[in-house]
């Protein structure tokens, strides 16, 4: 893996790493506020329709979204690689991230513009995973191989991390604001709305320092020959070879896309069902949000730490396990009050310690299912292999949505949409049993453009 010749390499304080992962902090207002824990609450709120109703609509446009970025993202990252433009395209992809989510501030409290925020959110979404193939590939430019599992795991933290301050700015100015302002007015939702343009600010400035900090990838020859429509077929030829030579980069790449679509659902949903289901206020939630994201990056700190020495495949498996242990636990314990051990157990007491197991261990799986790749990827091939990564993951994205949507479909109820993610995990964790670990895997050979 080749690194800034001016940094010590993969040292974790270095300028580069630090400039990296910042886009990583500045990508929580995304992740965190609007995906997950307040835009998203807001959205399948009895303003537009309902929990059941809205939850269903969102997953299914979340759907169509991932088989969008799964026919696009191996093409883009493939041209990222020849082209030498792979900061660019980060900056342009995160510069879209950043102008749909401030539209939202357009989703005012009404039924009929439900449609218009799932389809900000979901466009918004599609852009981020374009910006994500760029930005992942850069691990390769930042970290050694000894030191992939804690750069990346660094990387995750410092997501987690910045969705804590951003969360603790959204609480204390917008939704329970320590001061009076006119961010602060529930009048049509404003300080909701007003958040969604807080939220591209924040991703804008802090997704600046590694377009200046990290090195553009060098053009390859023969960059201007391919078509768009011809890159699929060198895709194509791509794919072929790296399985005749790599087959288990190839499994791999099928495993963590359908874990990772598990995870990804555990995020996106996590803030609807505390809504929804256990009855939490927006400010519970947000403040929950907060609690998990310090678990959330304790947690990939210490998964990228034994990410360098035992290997990443039995760091996925251990936070697989734990995720299917504590997601279950949320669905059959429910939001209904329980007697354990002689003592009450309220449906709060349930989402708060079992929901925040599930944020322990959705950091390490994440940073170690990325650092995996890293180690496979062929030099100077790492835009394409994570753009297969996106496609692979989204060629299936819309498995943990549609399943959530179908279950409470079937059910009525939201509780019951955690089967359809329960379902995704399990998956993924079995497909992936059998996948060699990246010390045993022969590097992939890949054809020149």
């Amino acid at each position: 893996m080749s690194t800034d010749p001016q940094q010590p390499p993969g040292r974790l304080l270095s300028k580069p790493v630090l400039a990296w992962a910042s886009w990583d902090w500045g990508s929580a207002a995304f992740n965190a506020v609007m995906t997950t824990f307040v835009f998203t609450v807001y959205l399948t709120s009895d303003a537009f329709g309902g929990e059941t109703y809205a939850s269903e609509v969102l997953g299914w446009g979340l759907a169509v979204a991932g088989l969008l970025i799964a026919l696009l993202a191996p093409v883009t990252g493939q041209r990222s690689d020849v082209g030498g433009r792979r900061k660019l395209w980060l900056g342009v992809n995160s510069l879209a991230v950043a102008a749909l989510t401030a539209l939202c501030f357009f989703v005012f409290p009404r039924p009929e513009l439900l449609i218009l925020g799932v389809a900000l959110i979901a466009a918004a979404n599609i852009f981020f995973e374009f910006a994500g193939v760029n930005y992942n590939a850069m691990l390769a430019q930042i970290s050694t191989p000894s030191s992939v599992g804690r750069v990346s795991g660094f990387g995750w933290a410092m997501g987690y991390v910045g969705g804590i301050v951003a969360l603790v700015i959204v609480l204390v100015a917008f939704v329970q604001p320590v001061f009076e302002w006119f961010g602060s007015s529930t009048e049509g939702a404003l300080n909701i709305r007003l958040v969604a343009v807080f939220s591209a600010l924040w991703f804008l400035a802090f997704a600046l320092p590694v377009m200046f900090a990290v090195p553009e990838v060098p053009r390859q020859r023969h960059a201007d020959r391919l078509s768009f429509l011809a890159s699929y077929g060198l895709l194509f030829r791509r794919i072929k070879a790296i399985y005749r030579t790599s087959p288990h980069t190839i499994y791999f790449l099928l495993a963590s896309a359908i874990f990772r679509d598990g995870l990804a659902a555990v995020f996106t949903f996590g803030g609807i069902i505390a809504a929804g289901t256990f009855g939490f206020e927006l400010s519970e939630v947000i403040l929950f949000a907060i609690v998990g994201n310090v678990i959330a990056a304790v947690g990939a700190v210490i998964g990228g730490y034994f990410d360098d020495r035992v290997g990443p495949k039995l760091v996925i498996i251990v936070s697989l396990i734990g995720l299917l242990v504590a997601g279950t636990a949320v669905m059959v314990l429910g939001a209904e009050d329980q007697q354990m051990f002689g003592l009450n157990w309220s449906g709060d007491t349930t989402f708060w310690i079992f929901g925040l197991l599930l944020t322990l261990f959705v950091g390490p799986a994440q940073a170690s299912s990325r650092a995996y790749l890293a180690r496979l990827s062929p030099r100077g091939e790492e835009g394409e292999m994570f753009g297969l990564y996106a496609t692979t993951g989204r060629a299936v994205s819309f498995l943990a949505p549609a399943l959530f949507s179908l279950f409470i479909g079937v059910f009525g109820e939201q509780r019951f949409g955690i089967i359809g993610i329960l379902v995704v995990l399990l998956a993924g964790l079995l497909v992936l049993l059998p996948v060699k670990p990246p010390a045993q895997v022969t590097p992939a050979v890949v054809p020149a453009p």
